[in-house]
C-alpha cells in the first residue's frame, strides 16, 4: 500500500513454469525426430538421386559425374564428367520388360547429329567429336577391325538424334525410329509409380521452383509494408489487385485446360494427369473467386473501420519493431528445412541395392519397406512444419503481451522478443508440439482419403464421390476451427503459463463470453489478412503457369505447381501472421482485461485509449445495423403497407 492507503494498481508478470505434460509431448516429439534422423541416414546410404536427375548407363555408372566402382562390373566406376547423355544401342527395336527397356545403354558426351551408317562413319564421328558410341572397353581403333565389333556397337544404320529433356536420353529423329522409342517410353512413364513420376516432375522444374518460392518471398515482404503503413487508399488498392488476380488466374487455368484437353499429341499419362488438375484448379479457383468477391461486396462498407484496425495493429508493431524480422527467421528455418526434406525424399525414392547381371551389366532393386518411411517422412513433413509456425505464433503472442499488460505505453520492456523466445525454448515448447500435433492428425486422414480416393475413382459411383468429398470438407473444417483456437491457446499460455488444454479451454471460456464485442471486428482483420494471402498465393500461381506451360514434355508439371502454390500460402501465412497473432493477441488480451478489471482506481485497465475507443465504436455501428433492421421489422408488424414499385 501507498502512504495515503490507497493500494498501488498491480503489474503483470509473465508465469513461468514448465508443467509435466509439456516435458512428455517435447520427449516424444524428439523421439519422433529420432526417427527421421534414421530414414534420413538410410535414404543417405542407400538412395542415390543423381540417378533420377542425371540417368545412368547399363553398367552402372551415373551419366555427367565420378563413379565408384560396382563389384562384379568390371566397366563400372567410370568417370562420366563430360559425358551427361544417355544412348541406346538399339533404339529402333526396343522393347520393355518389367519397366526396363531392353537395350544397352551408354553415356556418351553428345548424340550423333547425322545419319551413321557403318562402322568406319561410327569410328569417324568419335574422333571428330569425342563421343563413343560403342561399348566402353572396345578401343576408337578397334571399331573395324574387332570382329565382335557388331555386338559391342550400336545396330547400323544409327538414326541422327536429338537430347530429350527427360533424363537426358538422346532419342532418334527418323520417323519410324521415333515413333516406336516414343511408344516404348510412353509406356514406360504411364507405368512408373506416381511417387517417381512426382519426383522426376519436382526435378526437372527444379529451378523454377525455386525461382517461384523468392518470388513469394518479394510479394510476401511487400504485403509486410502494406500493412505496416496501411491507409484508406492501400487498402483499396489490395483488393482491386486480389479481385483481378483471382479473374485473371481463373481464366488461364480454364483457357489451358481447354487448350490441354484439344491437344491431339496428349498421349502420355502425365499429360492426362495435367489436364486432369488442370480442371481441379480452375474449379477451385472460379469458387474461391465467387465466393471472396461476394464476401468483398458485403464487407465494402467496413473499410474504414478495418484501417484504423490496422493502424492501432501498425501502433503495437512499430513499439515492437522486431516483431516484423521474425517471419524472416521463420522463413529461414523452413526453407532449410524443406530443402533437407526434398533432399531425403529423393535419396529415398532412388533407394536400391546394386545387382550385376551375367553379363557385366548392373541393375538396381528397389528396397522394401520404402513406401512406409516415406509416410513417415511425409507425416514428418506436416509436423515439424506446423511446430516451427507455432513456435513463430507463440514467440508474437508472448511479445504482445508483455507489451499489452505494461501500464506505461511509450515505454515498452526491453527486449519484448528476446524474452518472448527464452520463455517459449525453456517452459512452453511442449504447448507447440501438441498444437502441431493435433493439426497433423487432422490432416493425415484427409491425406489417406485423397489416395483411398485416387485409387477407387474408376470403381466407385456418384454416391460414393460424394462421401469423399463430404469428408474431405468435414476435416478441413475442423482443421481450420482446430488452427484458430491453437492461436488463441499459445496467447493464454503466454499470459498465464498454463500446458496446451488448460490454456485452450480459458481461451473458448474467453472467446464465448465476448464474442458478441470482439467476434465481428476481429472477423474484418482476419478476412482483409487472408486477401492478402490470397493475393501472394495467386500471382505466385500465375508465374508458376507461364514459366511451366513451356515445358509440356513428359513432365508431372502440375503437381510441383501444387507444391508452389502450398509454398507459397505458408510463406504468406508466415510473413502476415505477425499481423494476424498480433490481433488476435490484442483481442484477446482485451477480453481478459475487462474480466479481471473494473477501471477502478485499485484495478485499473490495461488497455490503450485508442484500442477502446474503436472497440465502442465498432460496437455502436453493429449494434446501430441491429436496431435499424428490428425497427423495420417492427413497422412491417404494425400495418404498415409495401407499395409496390413503379
Amino acid at each position: 500500500d501507498s502512504e495515503d492507503g490507497v493500494s498501488e494498481p498491480r503489474e503483470w508478470r509473465p508465469v513461468t513454469q514448465r508443467t509435466c505434460t509439456d516435458t512428455l509431448w517435447l520427449l516424444l516429439f524428439f523421439l519422433f525426430w529420432a526417427g527421421l534422423m534414421f530414414i534420413t541416414g538410410y535414404a543417405v546410404m542407400a538412395g542415390a538421386a543423381e540417378r533420377l536427375v542425371l540417368g545412368y548407363d547399363s553398367f552402372g555408372n551415373i551419366c555427367g559425374r565420378k563413379n565408384t566402382p560396382v563389384e562384379g562390373a568390371p566397366l563400372s566406376g567410370q568417370d562420366m564428367t563430360n559425358k551427361k547423355y544417355v544412348f541406346l544401342l538399339n533404339s529402333c527395336s526396343l522393347e520393355m520388360q518389367s519397366l526396363k527397356i531392353s537395350s544397352v545403354s551408354l553415356c556418351v558426351s553428345s548424340c550423333p547429329q547425322e545419319q551413321l551408317n557403318s562402322l568406319e562413319d561410327l569410328q569417324s564421328f568419335a574422333r571428330n567429336n569425342g563421343s563413343c558410341l560403342c561399348v566402353y572397353n572396345l578401343n576408337i581403333s578397334s571399331y573395324t577391325l574387332n570382329p565382335k565389333a557388331a555386338e559391342l556397337c550400336p545396330t547400323l544404320p544409327v538414326p541422327r538424334s536429338k537430347s530429350f529433356p527427360l533424363l537426358n536420353r538422346c532419342v532418334p529423329q527418323n520417323s519410324e525410329c521415333y515413333s516406336k522409342y516414343v511408344s516404348v517410353l510412353i509406356r514406360m512413364v504411364n507405368e512408373m509409380d506416381v511417387f517417381h513420376r512426382i519426383l522426376s516432375g519436382i526435378l526437372a522444374g527444379r529451378d523454377t521452383v525455386i525461382g517461384l518460392s523468392f518470388l513469394a518471398l518479394a510479394f510476401s515482404l511487400i504485403l509486410v509494408l502494406v500493412f505496416r503503413f496501411i491507409r484508406t487508399f492501400l487498402v483499396h488498392t489490395l483488393i482491386a489487385l486480389v479481385v483481378f488476380g483471382l479473374l485473371f488466374v481463373s481464366g488461364v487455368l480454364w483457357w489451358l485446360y481447354y487448350d490441354y484437353r484439344n491437344d491431339p499429341s496428349t498421349e502420355l499419362e502425365t499429360e492426362k494427369e495435367n489436364v486432369k488438375f488442370l480442371l481441379g484448379y480452375a474449379i477451385f479457383s472460379t469458387i474461391v473467386t465467387v465466393v471472396l468477391l461476394a464476401l468483398i461486396l458485403v464487407l465494402r462498407k467496413r473499410l474504414q473501420l478495418t484501417v484504423q484496425l490496422f493502424q492501432i495493429v501498425g501502433k503495437i508493431i512499430g513499439r515492437i519493431p522486431f516483431l516484423l524480422f521474425q517471419p524472416l527467421w521463420t522463413f529461414l528455418i523452413l526453407i532449410a528445412f524443406w530443402v533437407f526434406w526434398v533432399a531425403v525424399l529423393l535419396s529415398l525414392g532412388t533407394a536400391g541395392t546394386a545387382q550385376t547381371t551375367s553379363g557385366g551389366q548392373v541393375e538396381y532393386r528397389a528396397l522394401s519397406g520404402i513406401s512406409y518411411m516415406a509416410w513417415y517422412h511425409f507425416i514428418g513433413l506436416i509436423w515439424t512444419s506446423e511446430f516451427i509456425l507455432a513456435c513463430q505464433q507463440m514467440t508474437i503472442a508472448g511479445a504482445v503481451v508483455t507489451y499489452y499488460f505494461n501500464r506505461n505505453k511509450n515505454s515498452p520492456p526491453p527486449h519484448p522478443v528476446l524474452s518472448s523466445v527464452s520463455v517459449l525454448f525453456c517452459y512452453h515448447l511442449g504447448t507447440a508440439v501438441k498444437g502441431s500435433f493435433l493439426i497433423t492428425i487432422l490432416r493425415i486422414p484427409r491425406i489417406v482419403l485423397f489416395n483411398l480416393y485416387n485409387i477407387l475413382k474408376q470403381k466407385e459411383g456418384a454416391c460414393a464421390k460424394c462421401l469423399f468429398k463430404c469428408c474431405f470438407c468435414w476435416f478441413w473444417c475442423h482443421e481450420s476451427c482446430l488452427r484458430y483456437f491453437n492461436q488463441h491457446a499459445y496467447t493464454t499460455t503466454a499470459i498465464n503459463g498454463t500446458n496446451f488444454c488448460t490454456s485452450a479451454k480459458d481461451a473458448v471460456f474467453i472467446l464465448a463470453k465476448n464474442s458478441a464485442r470482439l467476434g465481428s471486428v476481429s472477423c474484418i482483420g482476419d478476412f482483409i489478412l487472408f486477401l492478402g494471402k490470397v493475393f501472394v498465393v495467386c500471382f505466385t500461381v500465375f508465374g508458376g503457369l507461364m514459366a511451366f506451360n513451356y515445358h509440356r514434355e513428359l513432365q508431372t508439371w502440375v503437381v510441383p505447381l501444387l507444391l508452389v502454390g502450398f509454398f507459397a500460402y505458408l510463406m504468406s501465412h508466415s510473413f502476415l501472421s505477425v499481423f494476424e497473432v498480433t490481433l488476435g493477441a490484442m483481442f484477446l488480451c482485451f477480453a481478459i482485461d475487462m474480466e479481471t478489471n473494473d477501471g477502478s482506481a485499485e484495478k485499473p485497465y490495461f488497455v490503450d485509449q485508442e484500442l477502446l475507443t474503436f472497440v465502442s465504436q465498432s460496437n455502436k455501428l453493429t449494434e446501430g445495423r441491429k436496431h435499424r433492421s428490428m425497427r423495420s421489422f417492427q413497422d412491417n408488424e404494425d400495418g404498415t403497407e409495401l407499395q409496390p414499385m413503379v
